[in-house]
């Protein structure tokens, strides 16, 4: 329940308070004075986003600040949950820097409008003219009808449910496309890695074939190099390096006891001829191997020629990245091999996850069923009242696809004249009939939720004489349950609000501005008089309005 409002710099409201009673408030006023501005302040509270647009003078803040008496509706654990200090007479406060910074609190605990707008609208619904619109909403229409049957738990447990099943078909769908999509390259993949892996590639394997193509290839330079050397050093008759470096040896040995110099010169004399001798042997194991191998040239040759054929082929620069393509294509042969038995899998849990949510879905189904007749009944009872006596309702639910809210679309069918067939509500109610159909339906709904303050604005468009005085009435039956905030321009309602409150424009200063007070009991007669007749009420309009307040 709204306790205490207070708006400054906001539009064209300067500062107003006010303390709206526990039942019924009515707000009159002239066209432009600036009731929607008040219901615009009231939605800043409730999440509603705001610029500099929204002040007054430029230079100072916008303050928004609301006081609810919330102990009775059980919003502790709300409070826990974001994390926000509870307390019985919570505060709420909007404000709005001149540089169009916005900030929010909650009991002085800053928030973010997601927050503000979780806690808002458990403490306030605003219903205005436009959201007559709502009542063609199928969705609207669902969601009334499991306000009705209480469906609240019932529907979050499907809900979860539905979020289970969707999740594991979007799963099974995403795995059902890739098989398919895979299944299409199978072949193709299959034959690719066949290739690959028959070529028995190794990571080193081009570097060695390379390195051995060239030698092969270069084998006659080779073995004439090598056979030069061996004629220079061994088979030389007279000449070769050894027998000369063997008669240098010999003869350094015979003076080498003479002194540890000549000893040294000898020994190191002696180790070059080893090392000759050694070099010698190696070169000619290599001569002897070393020859014109043209049918092992080719076999290279057609080996490197495949491995390039092959990077060229997969786009890759080098035998490693070969066989990692090789791996992958390896992956994507047995994925598609083993899908089956992921996709069956996969199915079962689906199917498992259908039949937990039809059986939920169907639950619901016979809730809405059930109560469908009750909310015809009182829906067309109440339009009685405010009437249409040949009023018909008619609650249509059909079958549909699983969804967020079940597997039922309901449709409200309405007719206002004995005779006709009910059709859908947006094609055939006139705005006077959509106004008194919200009525009834809000009324209904009032009787199910917990909400503390109702806000109407202007819901009594196209309304007049008796129908508006027990349109009035049930805006009173209402106020016992809710706090009531009725914008209206009918005299019929405004004489039945504990509180009654004036906006008007006051145009004494430079710049005119928006202020609202709340009438005393003289005012009320006035006020109610001039809605009656003008600005200049008859003896008659006032009587009349004093006999309207004394009924109420």
């Amino acid at each position: 329940m709204l306790t205490n409002l207070l708006i400054k710099n906001y539009a064209l409201i300067e500062q107003l308070m006010i303390k709206p009673h526990q039942s019924l408030n009515i707000i009159t006023g002239e066209t432009g004075a600036g009731k929607s501005i008040l219901l615009g302040a009231i939605g800043m509270l409730m999440g509603k986003r705001a610029d500099t647009k929204t002040l007054m003078h430029t230079d100072s803040k916008c303050v928004i600040e609301g006081s609810f008496l919330i102990w009775s509706y059980n919003l502790q654990a709300l409070f826990d949950k974001l994390d926000i200090d509870y307390e019985d007479e919570t505060t709420i406060r909007r404000e709005i820097t001149p540089s169009g910074k916005s900030r929010a609190f909650i009991n002085d605990t800053p928030v973010n409008l997601d927050v503000l707008r979780e806690v808002g609208r458990r403490l306030i619904d605003i219903h205005s003219q436009h959201d007559n619109l709502l009542l063609g909403d199928n969705l609207f229409q669902l969601q009334m009808v499991d306000v009705c049957a209480e469906n609240q738990g019932l529907l979050k447990e499907y809900q979860v449910k539905y979020q289970e099943y969707r999740t594991i078909k979007k799963e099974y769908d995403q795995l059902l496309a890739e098989y398919n999509t895979h299944k299409n390259e199978l072949d193709y993949n299959k034959f690719l890695y066949d290739e690959l892996a028959k070529a028995n590639l190794q990571a080193d394997e081009q570097e060695k074939l390379e390195g051995e193509l060239k030698l092969l290839e270069s084998s006659e330079e080779v073995k004439l190099k090598l056979n030069e050397a061996l004629s220079l050093l061994s088979r030389a008759e007279e000449t070769a390096i050894i027998d000369q470096l063997r008669t240098i040896a010999n003869g350094l040995e015979s003076i080498s006891e003479l002194s540890k110099t000549f000893g040294d010169i000898y020994e190191r004399m002696n180790s070059a001829l080893i090392e000759v001798q050694d070099l010698t042997n190696e070169i000619e194991r290599e001569e002897e191997v070393v020859e014109l191998n043209e049918e092992r040239i080719e076999e290279v040759k057609e080996r490197v020629s495949f491995i390039y054929q092959m990077q060229q082929k997969h786009h890759a620069g080098s035998v490693a990245e070969l066989l990692e393509i090789q791996a992958t294509l390896e992956n994507k042969v047995n994925k598609v091999l083993n899908f089956d038995e992921e996709i069956q899998s996969l199915k079962e849990q689906l199917e498992v996850a259908n039949k937990a949510l039809m059986k939920l879905g169907e639950s619901l189904s016979l809730t809405r069923q059930g109560v469908a007749p009750d909310i015809e009944e009182d829906i067309m009872r109440l339009l009685v009242d405010l009437g249409m006596p040949n009023a018909t309702i008619k609650i249509e639910q059909k079958r549909t696809e699983p969804g967020n809210f079940g597997i039922d679309e309901i449709s409200f069918l309405f007719s206002a004249n004995k005779g006709v067939a009910p059709q859908e509500i947006a094609k055939v109610a006139s705005g006077g009939e959509f106004s008194r159909l919200m009525l009834a339906i809000k009324y209904i709904l009032a009787s199910k939720t917990s909400l503390p303050t109702v806000i109407f604005d202007e819901i009594d468009t196209g309304i007049s004489g008796e129908i508006a005085l027990k349109m009035g009435k049930m805006f009173k039956e209402m106020a016992h349950r809710h706090q009531i905030i009725a914008i209206s321009h009918l005299h019929q309602i405004a004489a039945k609000g504990n509180h009654h409150y004036f906006v008007y424009k006051d145009h004494s200063a430079e710049r005119s501005v928006s202020r609202i007070r709340q009438l005393n009991d003289d005012e009320r007669v006035q006020e109610i008089a001039q809605m009656i007749s003008g600005s200049t009420p008859s003896e008659s309009a006032i009587l009349s309005a004093k006999e309207l307040l004394e009924l109420s």
